[in-house]
Formats: C-alpha cells, sequence, structure tokens
C-alpha cells in the first residue's frame, strides 16, 4: 500500500469516528446504535440544574472543530463555556473509544458491535 492509499483509509477510519462521535454526542447518549456512557468530574457532577443543562445544550450543539483541536479529524475533544452564578465557566468534554467490557482501548475502533464510547465532561484542572 503506498503512503497516498494509508493516508486516503486513515481519512476514511476517521470519518466513519467523527460521524458516530457525532451521533452520540449530539443525542447525549440516546441513539442506542452507538453505544456508550456519558460521565463527569465530581466537580461537574456537583454543578446545580441549570449548569447541567447548559453543559448538555453546549455538548450536543458543539461544532467548533478545527486543526488545532481536532487534528485526527475524529470529533472526539471540545472546549466550550456556561454560565455559573453569572461568571463564565470553561468545561471539556471527550470521547474515548473502548472495548465491549470498557476494560481496554477499541480494537476496531470503527465497529459499532465492539466498540464503547465515553464522553466525559470535565474541568481544565481536571485533565
Amino acid at each position: 500500500m503506498d503512503v497516498a492509499t494509508d493516508q486516503s483509509e486513515q481519512d476514511r477510519i476517521a470519518a466513519v469516528i467523527a460521524e458516530q462521535n457525532d451521533r452520540f454526542r449530539k443525542t447525549w447518549g440516546a441513539d442506542f446504535t452507538v453505544p456508550g456512557r456519558i460521565v463527569m468530574t465530581r466537580g461537574v457532577a456537583d454543578l446545580g440544574y441549570a449548569e447541567q443543562a447548559q453543559i448538555m445544550q453546549a455538548v450536543q450543539q458543539y461544532s467548533d472543530f478545527t486543526e488545532d483541536n481536532d487534528p485526527y479529524g475524529q470529533h472526539d475533544f471540545g472546549v466550550f463555556t456556561i454560565q455559573s452564578q453569572g461568571k463564565p465557566l470553561k468545561l471539556y468534554w471527550k470521547i474515548d473509544l473502548y472495548d465491549r467490557d470498557y476494560t481496554y482501548g477499541a480494537v476496531m475502533p470503527t465497529s459499532l458491535a465492539d466498540t464503547r464510547r465515553v464522553l466525559t465532561v470535565l474541568f481544565p484542572s481536571d485533565y
């Protein structure tokens, strides 16, 4: 396989993963054809209802993917800001791909039958 074909295959795989990640993220895990879990660090989980609603909406609507924050084109990380008690609060979300048992990294990341996603919402200081 030559370099151009290899890059083309890597781009195809990244596009499939990005589409699956987007479906999972945009539905907040409610699209059961893309299995996974949504988790938050303790500090994020301790925020109030208004903040939780903003977080869910911000993650679902996130579309600011650039070469700098998405170098592999998989749509697996984002930075966003919500309002908490009248002040801006910066957060991250990230998606990791695991095997069916959530034990190891995904061997076949494009396979929905074999891959589970974990979307984590966290503060930058948690990273």
